[in-house]
């Protein structure tokens, strides 16, 4: 089976790992999470000669969506994900720019497809079930691809950390039983990209993380 490429464009101040997917021998790929700077994200893109299928998004948050629109307008593909509960976020992406200054650089979001917990996406051969995991934010997804032990979980689980849940609609409990249901079911060996910062494993958090540890 063809192998999946990566490449992390940190975008804005936020420094957030906006994700380049593709296959290896088709170059078909998706977009995770274009938080800004959508020039670097397009020459990205041109630089590694990737044939952008689709944008997915794991949740509404400023830093992981408010280039989604612009991008969809500058590639022609669709925006999917992330869960419906975090249409209202979308919706405030212009609000939550004017929070930091930024009025006018952001447009709100509209999906064209919403994701729910059990949905299977792709990107050519490779499937990815998707995770609703709220805690972080209330209609936050990630993504996994069992045949590869990957996956990519945005804001929920970090290298040694976990997401915020202060922000609006986040929950602590609701984020800790998001990642022990699900992300801590997988093996091990599974490697993940978050949001920001460095990658890590499942094993690795399971075993070192103090967030989970004394949880």
């Amino acid at each position: 089976m063809p192998q999946l490429k990566i490449a992390i464009v940190p975008v804005t101040a936020f420094q957030q790992n906006c994700t380049l997917i593709w296959d290896s021998e088709t170059s078909a790929g998706v977009v995770i999470d274009p938080g800004g700077d959508i020039d670097r994200v397009e020459a990205a893109i041109a630089q590694n000669g990737i044939d952008v299928q689709a944008i997915w998004l794991t949740h509404g948050h400023i830093d992981h969506a408010a280039g989604a629109m612009d991008l969809k307008d500058a590639l022609g593909v669709d925006i999917i994900g992330p869960h419906i509960a975090d249409q209202p976020l979308l919706q405030g992406l212009e609000d939550q720019a004017r929070m930091f200054g930024l009025d006018g650089a952001v447009r709100n979001c509209q999906p064209d497809r919403w994701l729910k917990h059990g949905d299977t996406i792709s990107i050519g051969e490779h499937r990815f079930s998707v995770h609703h995991c709220p805690g972080h934010a209330p209609g936050h997804v990630v993504f996994y691809n069992e045949e590869a032990n990957f996956a990519h979980v945005g804001d929920v689980l970090f290298a040694g950390s976990i997401g915020r849940a202060d922000l609006p609609g986040g929950n602590h409990d609701t984020l800790i039983a998001s990642i022990k249901t699900t992300l801590m079911s997988w093996p091990d060996e599974v490697q993940f990209i978050c949001g920001h910062g460095p990658a890590s494993t499942i094993g690795r958090e399971r075993a070192t993380n103090p967030f989970i540890i004394n949880s």
